[in-house]
């Protein structure tokens, strides 16, 4: 009976660590799916850069301004833009363009870039020139779609009529059409320019070179160039395909068995103790899944331990203690019963 008492003591001892290691497996942690790069989208109605040459003052005053410029995503609608011009028209604000219709727009998701512009009934005017025009236009539009896996594409059209300096003109998309008004000035206008690559798209409705002296207000000579309905994108570069999760290989608890160093180190006989040692030679160590680089913890790396490690060691203590204490409390029942 001793003897039995005994031995029940023992297996529970080592079998507790077993049983700790079995609780904790090891998980690998999903992988996420995540997308590509963004694709990028823009849209502006009207963008000026000009210098006004004053008459009074030998300086230029610059004239950069945009109307419903967007990035996306964002959207813009505004048919009046007035800016001030230091020294000219007395000081009151300058109206550059009034449209019945100004829109731009944008959007992006991870499989298509739009840029898209519409103006309509639309009138710019430059310093010097309050009631004459610089142009009229009936209708302009621009589009750049970038979509994953197509060609992207860039249009624009110019629709009904335009007048430029109080003329009516005839566009040509084989060159840029010049209208010359004496005394007033000369512009020069580019139709439907567009421009696209393997992932990017560039659509410009009208581009207007600008060369006029009015003489009036205050106001010597305006250059510069004035863009109308512009759109442009950048394709995405689409969803990356999802990760496969790590192999629970690297995770395994066979590296922290305890076959080389539990029963072979507190067996009951001293040939156990020489197969403990031999089973502990062939502990092998344990690598992570993919990760390309090796854990920081050197030791953890060569014993095969992982962060539950503390716990499992603390609970075969513990094990070992309660192990301990039934046999001591059977071999004082046997010597009360001798």
């Amino acid at each position: 009976m001793n003897s039995n008492t005994f031995r029940l003591a023992a297996l529970a001892v080592a079998a507790g660590p077993v049983a700790l290691l079995a609780a904790v497996p090891a998980h690998a942690a999903p992988a996420t799916p995540t997308t590509g790069g963004e694709g990028r989208a823009s849209a502006v109605v009207l963008r000026t850069g000009l210098d006004v040459s004053l008459l009074n003052k030998s300086v230029q005053v610059p004239l950069k301004v945009t109307l419903n410029e967007v990035q996306a995503p964002a959207s813009a609608e505004k048919t009046a833009l007035s800016v001030n011009v230091d020294g000219v028209e007395g000081g009151a604000p300058v109206s550059v363009l009034r449209a019945d219709v100004a829109t731009a727009n944008a959007t992006v998701d991870e499989h298509r870039a739009e840029g898209y512009t519409n103006l309509a009934k639309a009138r710019i005017h430059v310093p010097g020139l309050p009631v004459l025009s610089l142009i009229e236009v009936e209708k302009v539009t621009s589009k750049a779609v970038c979509e994953v896996g197509r060609k992207p594409v860039a249009e624009s059209n110019v629709l009904g009529h335009v007048a430029v300096l109080g003329k009516k003109v005839t566009l040509s998309a084989g060159g840029p059409t010049r209208v010359a008004v004496p005394g007033v000035g000369e512009v020069s206008l580019d139709l439907s320019k567009t421009v696209t690559t393997e992932r990017t798209a560039a659509a410009t409705a009208l581009q207007l070179k600008v060369s006029v002296n009015p003489l009036n207000l205050n106001v010597a000579e305006v250059e510069g160039e004035v863009t109308l309905a512009e759109a442009t994108c950048e394709t995405p570069k689409g969803p990356k395909t999802p990760e496969k999760p790590g192999s629970t290989d690297g995770g395994s608890t066979d590296g922290g068995s305890t076959d080389g160093g539990s029963t072979g180190g507190g067996g009951d006989t001293g040939g156990d103790q020489g197969d403990g040692g031999t089973s502990g030679g062939d502990v092998k160590t344990q690598t992570g899944s993919d990760t390309g680089t090796a854990p920081t913890g050197a030791n953890l790396a060569e014993t095969g331990g992982s962060s539950t490690t503390p716990y499992i060691a603390g609970g075969a203590a513990l094990l070992l203690a309660v192990g301990a204490g039934a046999t001591v409390l059977a071999r004082r029942r046997a010597g009360s019963q001798g």
